[in-house]
């Protein structure tokens, strides 16, 4: 597995890392690029693993 401990991110991001992982091999992309740029697309989608507080302000810039 790719650096960093994934048990601070929930189960329905890790299913979607794996099914975007599954993607990038069926392109043709190595079992480790495509393990580090699944990942990378969670972190970019979802701003990471858990985060805790409620209600959180998503502040997005435009």
């Amino acid at each position: 597995m790719a650096q960093g401990d994934k048990s601070a991110y929930t189960d329905k991001q890790k299913r979607k890392a794996e099914h975007i992982e599954e993607g990038y091999e069926h392109r043709g992309v190595s079992k480790e690029e495509a393990e580090k740029r699944a990942w990378a697309t969670v972190n970019k989608q979802d701003g990471g693993g858990n985060k805790s507080g409620s209600g959180r302000a998503n502040h997005k810039k435009d």
